[in-house]
């Protein structure tokens, strides 16, 4: 369901901490910086997620926008962003490089580092939000890619843009049936630019099957918590049958059953030894173990003793 940012329905006063906790909710934890008083806060616009790309376009009457230090470190999903610029100009500031961008052009900027914005007629335009493990680049060819124009007048590029700009002003996608599908493909084309900027040519003509066990497991990871996490779960959020996601992972000698529950294993005995207070069954079901008595069992296989002689080591 798309969210709605509308500030004319909040009180003068409290606009500014509305926006800030909105746009951390739904997109990124972030400082906006706006003009004079309460009267000049303003922002409009609409955050929609389809499948792994999250979109949010409007406009704000903010000038600046930072991602500090100190929230660069906090538990989101690490994300990379793209912007489109619909008119005008703004400036992207990270890893001590800055790029102007206007209308045509991309810029990409990432949630795990310190960044600003800036636009001194208001933050305005559209905003696409990827999931590292979705994107399925490494960390360094993202940390190059950023606050640089990427590969300005370049035939992927221009197409890549277009397509965005279109698909975040078309409304009709947010409602229609199986919209989030088009998440799939979206993030392919995003990948095509940064890999074309990059000159990565290996990459960009690589197929997204070639980084799907990275993506399969890095998807586990985030979900260990859950204890209804499933090859079915899995292979659906890949789009993939189940029958393919064991294949993929047998031809690097990966059980999925084994992966997860060695995993759950670890944080929880990482947990115990950490944690010397919480009930030994509650440890299990924040790491993902539903039954104490099979946690306890599959505990004592792996390492030899119980949970409760472990913490008492």
């Amino acid at each position: 369901m798309p969210f709605i940012l509308n500030t004319d329905e909040v009180e003068e006063r409290d606009r500014a901490e509305f926006v800030h906790e909105a746009l951390g909710a739904t997109m990124v934890p972030i400082e906006l910086h706006w003009p004079g008083r309460h009267r000049s806060v303003a922002a409009h616009g609409v955050v929609t997620d389809l499948g792994d790309l999250t979109i949010c376009s409007g406009r704000t009457t903010a000038l600046r926008v930072e991602r500090t230090t100190a929230l660069a470190r906090d538990s989101m999903e690490p994300s990379i962003f793209i912007n489109v610029q619909l008119s005008g100009a703004s400036m992207v500031v990270q890893h001590d490089r800055e790029a102007v961008l206007r209308p045509g052009e991309l810029v990409m900027y990432d949630s795990t580092s310190p960044y600003t914005l800036l636009n001194d007629t208001g933050m305005t335009g559209n905003f696409f939000r990827v999931p590292h493990s979705a994107l399925a680049m490494p960390h360094d060819m993202i940390r190059a890619a950023c606050a640089v124009k990427l590969s300005p007048g370049h035939p992927v590029t221009s197409l890549t843009h277009d397509y965005l700009r279109r698909l975040a002003a078309d409304p009709a996608l947010t409602t229609a049936v199986n919209a989030d599908l088009v998440g799939h493909p979206s993030i392919e084309l995003i990948r095509a630019v940064i890999a074309t900027h990059l000159r990565a040519d290996e990459l960009a003509a690589e197929p997204m099957a070639a980084t799907l066990q990275m993506r399969i497991l890095e998807y586990a990871r985030r979900h260990l918590h859950d204890p209804g996490l499933s090859a079915e779960q899995i292979a659906a959020a890949h789009h993939i049958s189940v029958r393919y996601l064991y294949k993929v992972l047998a031809a690097s000698g990966i059980s999925l059953a084994d992966w997860i529950r060695t995993r759950r294993l670890e944080a929880c005995r990482q947990a115990l030894a950490d944690d010397a207070v919480m009930a030994i069954g509650a440890v299990a079901r924040r790491h993902g173990f539903s039954d104490p008595s099979s946690f306890s069992r599959a505990f004592r296989a792996e390492y030899g003793m119980s949970p409760s002689e472990w913490r008492k080591r």
